[in-house]
């Protein structure tokens, strides 16, 4: 098996880019598609399944050609040993860092209630970017969908983050950052309501919850939840909370 520990960063996010050493190697569309599959993974491929994920509509025997091929060209373009191959299992080497991985391991560390840090793991601009965006190919339907869910939680606690420490610009890019990916995600509209409050933005936080009924309302037939609903009834009625002081607003539940 090859075991040569090459240094290198594989992106994903908002598109394909490898990083070897120093350059970046132009990596030809079906290499990309090998690396981009075994880089998502947490566990070797077989060669039979990355033939047929990645040459779904080849027989056999070209699939598995087209898959030897592939490799023979990587191992030409980056001999510095980007993967593990074994006669029946091929996997990504452990020491390619993959940005997908870095995210989620930050986000989880965000989202830990151990998490007291005064800096969040996460900037916002990372979080604005799809899986590979631009790529059709339908192995990636489960995974873009995976990181979509961790992008959306990662905004709605980076909101919350930002909030609580009183950095509310920070705070304001997240949550419109989420609601922007996510128009109809009730957490994200909650965090900015949360956020308005902490400000003493009364009609900023009546206005976003309003705003996000209309619109609920209007594509699913169906209003807010009594918990939103709750949130701002004592608005309404005049009453307006104490909350200019950073981190007197609780964080909201994610959803």
């Amino acid at each position: 098996m090859t075991t040569a520990r090459p240094c290198a960063q594989l992106a994903l996010v908002g598109g394909f880019r490898l990083v070897v050493g120093p350059e970046d190697p132009l990596i030809p569309p079906n290499g990309q598609r090998l690396l981009a599959f075994l880089g998502l993974r947490s566990r070797p491929a077989s060669r039979t399944a990355l033939s047929a994920a990645l040459w779904p509509d080849a027989p056999e025997r070209r699939a598995s050609a087209s898959l030897r091929s592939t490799l023979w060209r990587l191992a030409r373009l980056c001999p510095t040993g980007l993967l593990v191959a074994g006669p029946t299992d091929i996997a990504l080497h452990p020491s390619v860092e993959v940005d997908v991985h870095t995210i989620e391991r930050e986000v989880r560390t965000l989202c830990s209630d151990e998490s007291d840090s005064a800096e969040a793991p996460l900037d916002v601009s990372v979080l604005q970017h799809d899986l590979l965006p631009d790529w059709t190919d339908e192995w990636l339907d489960g995974q873009r969908e995976w990181f979509r869910q961790v992008r959306l939680h990662a905004l709605d606690a980076l909101c919350a983050h930002h909030r609580e420490r009183g950095r509310f610009h920070r705070a304001l890019q997240a949550g419109i950052a989420a609601v922007t990916t996510e128009p109809l995600r009730e957490s994200a509209h909650r965090e900015l309501v949360a956020l308005h409050l902490a400000e003493g933005n009364v009609a900023e936080a009546l206005r976003q919850y309003r705003m996000f009924d209309r619109m609920l309302r209007a594509e699913l037939g169906v209003g807010p939840s009594r918990a939103f609903h709750d949130l701002v009834a004592p608005l309404s009625s005049g009453h307006v909370p104490h909350a200019r002081t950073p981190g007197s607003v609780p964080s909201l539940p994610i959803g």
